[in-house]
Parts: C-alpha cells; sequence; structure tokens
C-alpha cells in the first residue's frame, strides 16, 4: 500500500511538471525573439517545440535572422538569434543531437565535415545573439523572462588572436575575446557586465 502511495505521488509530480513544461507556439517565438534585435524581431523565423518536443518551424521569416526557442529539456531558460549564414551549422548540430551524439561527438562530425568541404560555414563574421536566465523569472503565460543575461557570439571561422588582435580570455569583464581560435568554430565572445 505504501508504495502504492509513493507511485502514485510520483506519477503526478512527473505529470505536473511535464505540464509545466509545455508553452503555447505564441509564446514560444515571444520568447525566442527577446534575444533579437528589436528592428529584426518581426522578421525573424522562428524554431519551437511542439507538444512531443520535437523542433518545428513556429513562424516563416522574411529577414536574415533565425530565432529558436527555449529547449524545454534544458535547466533554466535560454533562447538565441543568428544570422542564416549560419544556419547550415546550426541545422546540423539539431540533426546530430537527434541522433543522439554528445557535444564533443557533434564538435568532432562538423569539424571534419566542415574540413572536407561537407557543411559550409559562413565566409563573413555571422553573429549568435543568446538570451538566458532562471526558470522563477520566467513568465509561461506571457513569454516574459525578467533579470535575463545577453552574450553575443560572432563566428569568424579561422580566426586566430593574430588575425583580429583579440586576446585569448578577457581582461575585463565585458571585454570581447576569441575563442575556438584557428577553428572552423572560431569566435568573438561578448559577455556584457550585469548592472
Amino acid at each position: 500500500m505504501r508504495s502504492s502511495i509513493f507511485l502514485i505521488i510520483g506519477l503526478l509530480v512527473i505529470s505536473v511538471s511535464g505540464q509545466a513544461q509545455k508553452v503555447s507556439p505564441d509564446v514560444q517565438i515571444q520568447t525566442a525573439l527577446l534575444a533579437a534585435p528589436e528592428e529584426q524581431r518581426a522578421g525573424a523565423m522562428v524554431y519551437g517545440y511542439d507538444e512531443k518536443g520535437k523542433i518545428t518551424v513556429l513562424r516563416e521569416g522574411s529577414n536574415n535572422l533565425i530565432c529558436i526557442a527555449d529547449d524545454p529539456e534544458f535547466e533554466g531558460i535560454q533562447v538565441a538569434c543568428y544570422a542564416k549564414k549560419l544556419e547550415p551549422f546550426m541545422a546540423r548540430g539539431r540533426e546530430l543531437k537527434a541522433q543522439g551524439k554528445s557535444e564533443m561527438e557533434k564538435r568532432e562530425i562538423r569539424k571534419q565535415e566542415v574540413e572536407s568541404g561537407k557543411l559550409e560555414m559562413p565566409d563573413t563574421p555571422s553573429t549568435l545573439y543568446v538570451f538566458s536566465g532562471s526558470e522563477e523569472n520566467y513568465n509561461r503565460q506571457t513569454g516574459e523572462l525578467k533579470e535575463g543575461k545577453f552574450r553575443y557570439v560572432v563566428y569568424i571561422p579561422y580566426a586566430t588572436a593574430e588575425s583580429t588582435g583579440l586576446p585569448l580570455k578577457p581582461d575585463h569583464p565585458g571585454m570581447p575575446w576569441l575563442m575556438d581560435p584557428g577553428t572552423h568554430r572560431a569566435h568573438i565572445m561578448i559577455s556584457p557586465v550585469n548592472n
């Protein structure tokens, strides 16, 4: 009897937490657009998640920006938007994730595909905007995220400290720096200082 009660309570907790994770497509779009520059929000394409947790297009776009809603599988809230030129790289990452590949496996596979010419990387700097925050500061009815933090990433494949003049680590809060120098993943990291 006692174990049956614990089982029922456990199933209720799973059921309630599963329901709490569901966010309507409209709210997913609202939240995803928080990462985008304001003047690009109206025309941005938006990916989100269906009832089964599968990534899907929630809204077609008319400009150069693609946004992705918060992944309900991960802790906290994080949305991102990026230049269309990054879509082959990002889409391949989503495919590999769906196949169950680890982060390190995804990096190695994409590296090999870029080097072989199978996967195209942007030929000019391309930006990724990330906005994140905690679950308790997120309103699932409106899509509002209070006290969120921005991070900016500018992909510049094969860039080095010498070619950019950027350091390989930030000496001061908010300072731009170069991560993964000399690789297809080379990117400028900018994490603004919080007020």
